[in-house]
């Protein structure tokens, strides 16, 4: 979808779960990691999980693609959620 269409707002997650043998299903990491290096385009990047690490990772690795030009420099990228999440008490 991000290849093939224009996407606004892109939310992301880290932890995506578990497959029925207990593997981690790829998360949110991986879809950054694949974002940068296939230099796709949103207006928006939000990031909305509760991994402190990951959201870290997330975020580190997005800037860090758009300061060498691997990602565009106008994607706006937050390391909040576009929400308050009224459950985590944040």
């Amino acid at each position: 979808m991000l290849k093939n269409k224009e996407v606004n707002i892109l939310t992301l997650d880290h932890d995506l779960g578990e497959d029925e043998e207990g593997k981690e299903l790829p998360n949110g990491y991986d879809l950054v990691k694949y974002f940068c290096e296939h230099g796709l385009k949103v207006n928006k990047i939000y990031i909305h999980t509760d991994n402190p690490v990951g959201r870290k990772n997330m975020y580190e690795t997005l800037l860090a693609a758009q300061r060498r030009g691997f990602i565009n420099e106008n994607i706006e990228i937050y390391y909040y959620p576009i929400t308050k999440n009224i459950y985590s008490g944040e």
